[in-house]
Parts: structure tokens; sequence; C-alpha cells
């Protein structure tokens, strides 16, 4: 029986990991993919991080990721099939015998006395035809990781936040031109971003307007943008199309067992803790004003210390 098992090696996976690693506690890494970092193995640059800004995102995974070998953190790469909360009456609060069974679609069967969810979140998808079909041949969901290719090309991000803005913003140093397409009259992001990207000749602002679908054959070669407003719908030729309209947290392994918003988002103070005993919730998929690599460390911290009181 082990004292904890994280799912997850995101910022707050392995911050939790580097803290159980400091307590001494018995504990395992279940992370889906080889590669530590999460969304952050996404990010061109993160420049909020505080002590080395301008660091890549795959640069500050692989730090982190350094700092758990050297504390000997022992990592599994599965994919968690279900996560069930088993023993004696294990529907009370805190009675003794209870302890957390975790499975993996590998066949593999992992029990804890409590569990970190840390596995974070994922990028909304539009709905829009030719999305799916086209994802991969010009449809992407992280300009820092695909906009290499589109260099000298016309791309569209969508979106009004501050990775669409962001997004536009990276890509306009590579493309010919960038068309900004948001449903509404004005951005949700920083007022600052924004007036960046109003000072990039390149980029063109398509508000009040919404993407109705993206059409090519093998790959993106052009869009149709319908203006909310007046019901028109106009076809403009691009090479790319980026997706920055939100992200939904990866919460259904833990549907009936913890409280989540409307969102999906699992309910948790800044101790961490959820409605089901034992489980902690950290980093993206916990409901929080900010989702940041800074916050998702710190929510890392946190669960580990909340987790050793309870233990």
């Amino acid at each position: 029986m082990l004292d904890m098992i994280i799912i997850g090696s995101g910022p707050a996976g392995m911050a939790s990991a580097i803290y159980a690693a400091r307590a001494e506690l018995e504990f395992l890494v279940i992370e889906q993919s080889v590669e530590s970092g999460g969304q952050v193995q996404q990010t061109y640059e993160v420049d909020n991080y505080p002590g080395i800004p301008g660091v890549s995102g795959p640069e500050l995974s692989r730090r982190m990721r350094e700092h758990c070998d050297k504390l000997g953190v022992e990592f599994k790469t599965e994919e968690v099939k279900s996560v069930e909360k088993v023993g004696a009456d294990a529907d009370a609060d805190g009675k003794a015998g209870e302890y957390f069974l975790v499975k993996t679609w590998d066949g593999n069967e992992y029990c804890a006395k409590t569990v970190i969810a840390a596995t974070g979140a994922s990028h909304s998808t539009l709905g829009v035809p030719g999305e799916d079909v086209l994802q991969g041949m010009g449809v992407s969901y992280c300009a820092t990781c695909d906009g290499a290719f589109f260099k000298n090309k016309v791309v569209a991000v969508v979106g009004g936040g501050d990775v669409a803005v962001e997004d536009a913003i990276y890509l306009s140093k590579l493309c010919t031109k960038v068309y900004l397409i948001h449903r509404r009259d004005e951005f949700r992001a920083a007022s600052t971003l924004v007036s960046e990207a109003k000072t990039k000749e390149n980029i063109e602002f398509v508000l009040s307007s919404g993407l109705k679908e993206i059409r090519g054959n093998n790959k993106v070669e052009s869009i149709l943008i319908e203006n909310k407003k007046t019901g028109e719908v106009k076809e403009e030729a691009v090479n790319g199309v980026f997706i920055a309209v939100g992200i939904k947290p990866a919460s259904e392994l833990f549907t009936g067992l913890a409280k989540a918003n409307e969102g999906g988002y699992l309910i948790a103070d800044e101790t961490c803790e959820t409605s089901c005993k034992g489980l902690f919730a950290a980093g993206d998929i916990r409901a929080k004003q900010l989702r940041q690599i800074i916050t998702a460390a710190a929510d890392g911290a946190n669960a580990v210390t909340s987790a050793q009181r309870l233990l």
C-alpha cells in the first residue's frame, strides 16, 4: 500500500513529486506520456516564471523532471483507466480501511491511501466541418509547436483570450499574414497584449465573426468566416488554422468521486482538498482564478502538505 499516487506529470504533478520525495513518502507518479511537462512542452517561451525569464517550455519541463530524478522519484508511463475508492464503508468519510484503487489500461493496479489528481486540461475544439479531418494537416492547437511549419504563409487564429492574441503575435513574426478571428467586439485578452497585436501590420482583426468551416484536400486551403451581425459569409485562402478557444479539464477519471463545477473543474480550495477524503486536485484540473505554471506548482506543494496531514 502506497502513501500516495500522483496522476499526471505536468508542473503540478512534478511539484507534488518533489514535495512528496522530500517528505519521504512512499509514492509513484503515473504519467500518460514519456515526456513530462504536459502543456508546458508546447509552450515556446515562458517569461513569467520567477528567476528564469525567457526559458522555453521544454527546457523548464526538463529541469523539473531532472529535479524529480535527482530525488529518485518513480515514474510509470501508463494511461489510467479508473480511480476508485474502496475498502470498509467506502462511501463514508474517513473510515479506517479505505484506500484508492488505480487501474491502468495496461492491466496494472495500484493502491494508495491518497491520490493527487494532476491530470491537467486539454484544448477545446470548435466542432466545425473540416476541423477533425484536417487536424495535423494545417489545423493546430499550439502555435508555438507548429508555427515554424507556416513560415511565410497565411494563417488564421481563432479566439479572444490571452492565448489567442499571444499566438497571433508570435505567428506574425513568421507568417506573411495572420487573421485574428473573434466572435465578440472586444477581446478578453489583457489590454497590453491587444495593444501589441495592433502594432503588427500583418495581423488583421476579424471581430464579431466566427469560423464556419475549414476547407482543403489533405491540407488546409481556405476557411469560411461568418459575420455574426450581418450574416455575411466570406472565404479566405489560408494555409493554417490555429484554434485557441480555451481548455477543458481532464477530470473524467474523478466523476462521481469529487464535486466539480459546471466546467468540470474539481472544486478544491487552496489546500487542494476535494470533497472526497484523500483525493486532492492540483494544477489546471482545479477550479481557481489563475491557471499558470507557477500556480500549478504551488498546488502541488499544497496538495502534498494537505495529504501529509491526513496521513
